[in-house]
């Protein structure tokens, strides 16, 4: 540690923290999934607070509307892959330590292998699909989350899924949304969010896995961290453990853009699963059934032979189809429309 002492000495120099707590966090492994508004913000932090391995997850590329709350990134990044910037601006910011890359989309089908090699996870997404996929990865898998969530003006951080003493565990995000797959609250582009909010959620993010890695005993174990940004307000609430039961990992929702569908459009059954009037204003084509009445149609669309691609709006209510189509049917090939027809204007 000599080599890097005048580096975190402020640090070390806390009541309590001491250099054990500096080679704890240098031998610390920590994966943040979604490098984003929340990821930014996180990841720089714990780069300059010296832990020692930081994996970053993000299939998703810059683009400039990224740019007044994910601060990381700059015009001359527009384009380019999230998680390459990012690497190489962290490690510029700390050379002593490693930065490792995925360029992928977290599904059911690799997060259990990506979160194998971690300490602790911190998700920094913006939407609800991946969040209780992670949460229900780290409960199997019996590791910690540290959960953050912005809109608007109001932002949300917790550490979830944490051991305690007596070999229980914490509660986790499924004790305090247990049906958030099917939540119709929009994204930071659809609802809007003021900038700020996101840099003190990710902050307080990295500072719970800090105080996670350092053995702190104040976690946001069991607690909600709240804040107001325009009233400054926070609170903090207590949270109970439920009867929710994980056994399994949900199935991850697969999205065919437009452009991949106006490429192929005659190799899939097209449904829309909106309302009646939104489907007679506009429509790109197909059936109408809306997502409410699907549980009707189970047995006609379990028989189309085509696979099905559902699409309505922004592709919240086309995801929570196909979530209710493979529960009946697990091998039926269904999809959601990314971004819902509202991308195609984009």
């Amino acid at each position: 540690m000599s080599e890097s002492f005048e580096r975190y000495h402020c640090q070390i120099a806390l009541p309590g923290f001491g250099i054990s707590s500096q080679e704890s966090l240098k031998n610390a492994r920590i994966l943040i999934v979604g490098m984003g508004g929340l990821g930014c913000p996180s990841a720089q932090y714990l780069a300059s607070s010296g832990i020692g391995t930081i994996g970053i997850a993000d299939d998703d590329t810059v683009s400039e509307s990224n740019l007044h709350r994910q601060i990381l990134y700059t015009p001359n990044d527009i384009g380019m892959y999230k998680v390459d910037v990012a690497a190489k601006k962290l490690l510029q910011q700390n050379p002593s330590i490693a930065v490792i890359p995925y360029r992928i989309k977290v599904t059911s089908s690799n997060v259990m292998n990506l979160i194998s090699e971690f300490d602790l996870i911190i998700e920094g997404t913006d939407n609800f699909e991946t969040k209780c996929l992670l949460n229900d990865a780290c409960v199997l898998t019996g590791k910690p989350l540290v959960y953050g969530a912005i809109y608007q003006f109001e932002g949300q951080v917790s550490i979830l899924n944490v051991l305690q003493e007596d070999g229980s565990y914490s509660p986790n995000y499924r004790d305090i949304f247990p049906d958030a797959e099917n939540s119709q609250v929009p994204n930071c582009r659809e609802g809007g969010v003021i900038p700020t909010l996101a840099g003190m959620v990710g902050c307080m993010q990295a500072n719970e896995a800090i105080k996670y890695l350092t053995r702190s005993n104040d976690l946001l174990a069991g607690k909600l961290w709240m804040i107001n940004m325009m009233s400054g307000r926070t609170q903090v609430i207590k949270l109970k453990n439920s009867s929710f039961q994980i056994t399994d990992l949900p199935q991850t929702v697969e999205l065919i853009t437009f452009e991949e569908l106006s490429q192929s459009k005659d190799d899939f059954e097209i449904i829309d699963v909106r309302s009646l009037e939104e489907h007679e204003h506009f429509n790109i084509g197909g059936s109408n059934i809306p997502v409410e009445l699907l549980e009707q149609h189970l047995d006609s669309i379990s028989g189309r032979s085509k696979p099905v691609l559902f699409y309505c709006q922004s592709g919240k209510r086309s995801s929570e189809a196909v979530r209710k189509i493979k529960k009946v049917f697990p091998d039926k090939e269904v999809f959601s429309l990314k971004g819902g027809i509202r991308s195609i204007s984009q």
